[in-house]
């Protein structure tokens, strides 16, 4: 495993979906944001969920998935909602 899994809620297998979309480090992640990680995801493997972008997402801001604010999921899911 690599630097991605040593973040929150990024286990072995979205580190791998994040490595097979050229996101290979956490700056890069935290450069692209959970939405267009997700979408590249997304691209490669349609099966994709909104907890995988809430997963990204918690990664990014350094929490579990389960804390992120109220507020971030609703937006979260305003977009998952385009996509799905």
């Amino acid at each position: 495993m690599g630097e991605l899994s040593k973040l929150p809620n990024l286990g072995k297998e979205l580190e791998r979906q994040l490595n097979e979309v050229g996101i290979t480090t956490a700056d890069q992640l935290i450069a692209l944001g959970a939405q267009q990680a997700w979408l590249k995801i997304r691209a490669v493997d349609p099966s994709a969920c909104i907890h995988r972008l809430y997963a990204l997402e918690g990664a990014i801001q350094g929490i579990k998935k389960s804390k992120l604010s109220p507020d971030k999921k609703a937006e979260l899911k305003d977009f998952y909602s385009v996509y799905k």
